[in-house]
């Protein structure tokens, strides 16, 4: 019965701790940080594979070129408002640029859902096919973060 108290007490302050710290952070920069980091998870699949760093495998390949494509049909409406970049708000990278040019940030996403959506085609179908269709992705990738976000 003793250690009840002290248990619920430091469970108390954790929870009170997370949900403070949960609080600093804008939802939608949480969500679209998490949807690039699962842009990296699949990549690290694929980018060894291209450089010769790891054996093609038609599965692995397609599994994770099936991911890329489907993260970039989710909906960005609400990931990106304005108020949400590295100027207004710490934590993100994102630049004010963006909401300046919202026609050319979108633009731009497109290339990605093209080249995904390219990927997605060809990424079972060997080395051949995979290689450029990566670099494809990787272009698109570099076209919006040259343009949109920081360095660190």
């Amino acid at each position: 019965m003793s250690l009840r108290r002290p248990l619920f007490a430091t469970t108390l302050g954790l929870v009170t701790f997370a949900t403070a710290a949960l609080a600093d952070t804008d939802p939608a920069v949480e969500a679209r940080q998490s949807q690039f980091k699962l842009f990296a998870h699949n990549l690290a699949v694929l980018g060894p594979m291209v450089q010769g760093q790891m054996e093609y495998d038609a599965e692995a390949a397609q599994t994770a070129a099936d991911n890329l494509f489907h993260l970039t049909r989710h909906d960005q409406g609400r990931m990106w408002p304005e108020g949400t970049d590295n100027a207004s708000i710490d934590g993100t990278r994102a630049l004010p640029a963006i909401w300046e040019d919202l026609d050319d940030f979108a633009a731009k996403f497109g290339a990605l859902q093209a080249a995904a959506e390219n990927l997605q085609g060809v990424a079972g179908d060997g080395m051949d096919a995979l290689r450029p269709a990566v670099g494809q992705l990787g272009g698109a990738c570099a076209a919006c973060h040259d343009d949109y976000r920081s360095e660190r």
